[in-house]
Order: C-alpha cells, then structure tokens, then sequence
C-alpha cells in the first residue's frame, strides 16, 4: 500500500482553510514525510498520519516549507522517540536546516543526521529508493520520487500443482526465482513465474516551474503531485516566481503519460476556488484533482501488472 495524506496545501502564506505545504507518505509500514512547513505538527495530529516518520525529505529552503521542523521534533522528543531521523535536503542545505531545526530546541534525545543529495542522487531502502528530482525555482531546490523495484512476476499455482510441485517451501523457492528438484525431477522457476512486474512511482515536484528535468522524472508515474500555484491568466508571474500554472502543471503531466495527477501548493487567492484550477488542468488532462488539506490518495498496483 502507498497512502498519501495531503497535509498542507497552500502557497506561501496559509489560510482559514488550508495549511502550508507538508505530504506524508506511507509505504506499507515506513512513513515519510516530504517538506515541513509551520503547523505541520498539529495537522498529523488532525489527519492521524501519526508521528513516527522514518525520513524527512526538504526540497528548498523557503520558510514555509521548513518553519515546522523544530515543532515536530520538539513533539517527537516530548513522545519518547529516540531513534534517529534522516533529514535531506537539496545541495546546500545542510547548514541552514541545522539552524533552523536548533530554534527552541535545546536538545533531542535522537540523533537529526541532515544528509544533502544532488539531483539523480537517491536513498536506498529495502525494495524501494527515494530519488532526488532537479527543479527550477530561482533557489536551489529538488522534488523527489519514491520508485518502487520490479515485483516478482505472478505464479501459476495451478501449473506448479498440475506438475506434482509440494505446496509450501517449494512454492515459495520457485517464485522467487530458484530451481529445485524432488524425488529426482529438476523444475525450472521459467516454467511457472510470469515476466517480473513493474512496481509503482510516485512524484512531489515541491515548487518549481515546470522543466523538462521533471518530465523525464515523472515519465510513466503512477501519481504526479504537482504544484499550482496560479492559473494560466498568471502565466507571467508564475514564470517570474518560477511557480506553475494548472495548466501547465496538466501539460506536463500529459507529456510524461502518468496515470494521475493532483495540484497542490494552492495560492491563497484561489483558496476559496480551487474549481477553477482543476477547470483549467481537466481541458488538458482529464485525471486530475486539485488537493485540499486532509485529502487522502492511495496508489494501488496496476491492474496489468
């Protein structure tokens, strides 16, 4: 399972309605979050995303995507979390995200390790990586991508049970691709896995214009989180704030072939109108929502794959 809970989804400055920009990630039982913005604490209190985030991921350094750090680890250090909390961030980010993580925190009782990653860098869990992605937003700054590895293909059980294969163990040594024998008889893992199945991937642009760097990123995702800023009649000044319009969010998503997208980062004065973005973002690309604070997205496999 992937879940996403959108947990802020405001430009710059919140409103009555919507917090600054946070997204947490749940990836079967490893939480993430993705950027901080104030607040952030109290809205996975209302959302129950629930507190114990394996990383955090920053894409730049703007205040309305970071003032929520030291607040969250504050709760995290009062609930009794003493394992320690990988923070990355863009290139160049270390020093400042340091800073901003010590204000009002005397100490932790957890190490806060703040690693940075150049894009194309990525980290590396267990069968899945988190990528950083280049964006272009006047500062350095990144988006990430979680993609997920090849799945085993699907096992004919009725085959392996046709050719007198024991169910259990053997079952299990075949699929994941080994050969056995019993009573003297070879089978070959070929003659009952399908082709290996594609896992999933996710995308968080953070903010950024959108670029080619993350269009070749995005190709194929399963969910492209994207922000929008503005509409297109503001074409100017999302370019001169290296922002995205909806419709040039849905374009993107239209040339990358993803299979859904959701807007984000809603300016304050389309808050109360968010029906207007996804008009736009629709003429273009049809499977497309614009996020409001709470919503919850799941990603399921392919029904292909």
């Amino acid at each position: 399972m992937i879940r996403i809970t959108f947990l802020g989804t405001a430009a710059a400055r919140p409103t009555v309605g919507r917090n600054v920009t946070a997204l947490a990630v749940q990836r079967e039982g490893d939480l993430f979050l993705f950027d901080c913005g104030e607040g952030t604490q109290r809205q996975m209190m209302r959302y129950q995303s629930g507190f114990d985030v394996r990383a955090i991921f920053v894409t730049h350094l703007h205040a309305d995507h970071i003032l929520g750090l030291p607040g969250l680890l504050r709760t995290m250090a009062l609930q009794g979390r003493t394992e320690a909390l990988h923070v990355y961030g863009p290139p160049k980010s270390r020093r400042t995200l340091e800073e901003v993580m010590r204000l009002g925190v005397e100490r932790l009782p957890f190490p806060v390790p703040v690693v940075e990653l150049e894009p194309g860098a990525h980290v590396q869990y267990d069968e899945f990586q988190i990528h950083a992605v280049p964006a272009d937003h006047g500062v350095t700054a990144v988006g990430w991508a979680l993609l997920e590895e090849d799945r085993l293909g699907r096992f004919d059980v009725d085959a392996a049970r046709a050719a007198g294969v024991p169910e259990g163990p053997m079952f299990g040594r075949l699929h994941r691709g080994e050969t056995i024998e019993v009573d003297g008889r070879v089978f070959d893992p070929s003659e009952f896995v399908g082709p290996s199945r594609p896992g999933r991937k996710v995308v968080f642009t953070g903010d950024t214009r959108p670029t080619e760097g993350v269009q070749a990123a995005a190709r194929g995702a399963d969910l492209l989180v994207h922000e929008a800023t503005f509409l297109d009649e503001e074409r100017d000044r999302a370019e001169e704030t290296r922002h995205s319009t909806a419709a040039g969010a849905a374009e993107l998503a239209a040339r990358a072939e993803v299979r859904q997208l959701v807007l984000t980062h809603v300016s304050a004065r389309y808050s109360d109108a968010p029906d207007r973005l996804e008009e736009e973002a629709r003429a273009i690309f049809p499977d497309v929502r614009v996020a409001r604070d709470g919503l919850v997205v799941e990603v399921p496999f392919r029904e292909d794959a």
